[in-house]
């Protein structure tokens, strides 16, 4: 796949985030640069695209990234939120919470490609996602909101702290910390580092490893959910989730033909049903 082809088409008059589909993957970019800050117009956007790959059967992976090579994104705009009334702040962050958790529970796997610097709300942003792919060299993350006098109010006290622990999540709140992407990926808070040329080329390929044919789409969205959902329950009710699900994925083409693949000892050809 070309340069060319992976680049997000103009944005649609109005809107914030870019969306665009290919080969089962939909790519979904903050586009406010250079920062990619995010206003209640830009989670309304984003809400959107999201509930748009949720339920465009094609896509099977998510990406997440931001315009341009600077920011992924720097988190809330700051200006917007200082000349906010308290009550639009609370309900600002509830929207955006909305958001994340519908980008958390989708049942599709969702990439956040972290092209540039991950601060404050976008690094909650980047939580969200499954697996945190960085560039290179790219820039730092962290939540430094305690700079500000408040705290990261968008899932990101819970979603850090279920990701690197309590005591080191307390820490790197408290001080406000922001790491380079490598120190990060030490951490546990990047999955994979990825060289700078070639960035987004190099994520698309590595997603094409979770669609058809090569993947169980339905698998994989499943399994995801069984994780997702299961960490917040007991474990004799997350066992009886994964039971669900699993009996679920019985019923599907695809285990019937990932099953027979075995027997006949043959790579499955998997179709998403």
């Amino acid at each position: 796949m070309s340069e060319a082809q992976l680049k997000v088409g103009e944005p649609e008059p109005g809107k914030l985030v870019n969306y665009r589909a290919e080969g089962g993957i939909a790519v979904l970019e903050l586009s406010d640069p250079p920062a990619n800050a995010y206003t209640h117009q830009m989670m309304r956007d984003l809400d959107e695209a999201i509930l748009r790959a949720r339920f465009e059967s094609e896509v099977q992976v998510m990406i997440v990234t931001g315009a341009g090579e600077k920011f992924f994104s720097a988190g809330a705009n700051i200006g917007m939120l200082a000349e906010a009334t308290p009550q639009f702040k609370y309900f600002f962050c509830l929207h955006a919470n909305e958001t994340l958790n519908r980008l958390e529970q989708t049942p599709k796997l969702v990439i956040a490609a972290l092209n540039g610097h991950t601060v404050g709300g976008g690094l909650e942003i980047a939580l969200a996602a499954d697996i945190r792919i960085a560039r290179q060299g790219g820039g730092k993350l962290g939540l430094p909101e305690v700079n500000l006098g408040v705290l990261p109010g968008t899932g990101g006290t819970q979603r850090l702290a279920r990701l690197v622990g309590k005591s080191r999540a307390i820490e790197l709140m408290a001080l406000g910390s922001t790491v380079e992407f490598e120190e990060a990926e030490r951490l546990g808070l990047v999955n994979h580092i990825f060289a700078s040329d070639n960035f987004m080329p190099r994520v698309m390929e590595y997603a094409t490893q979770f669609v058809t044919p090569a993947k169980a789409a339905q698998a994989v969205g499943r399994l995801k959910r069984a994780v997702q959902s299961g960490l917040e329950m007991t474990l004799e009710s997350g066992l009886a989730l994964e039971r669900e699900l699993q009996q679920q994925l019985f019923q599907s083409e695809d285990a019937q033909e990932g099953l027979t693949a075995y027997v006949q000892k043959r790579k499955p050809s998997f179709k998403g049903k």
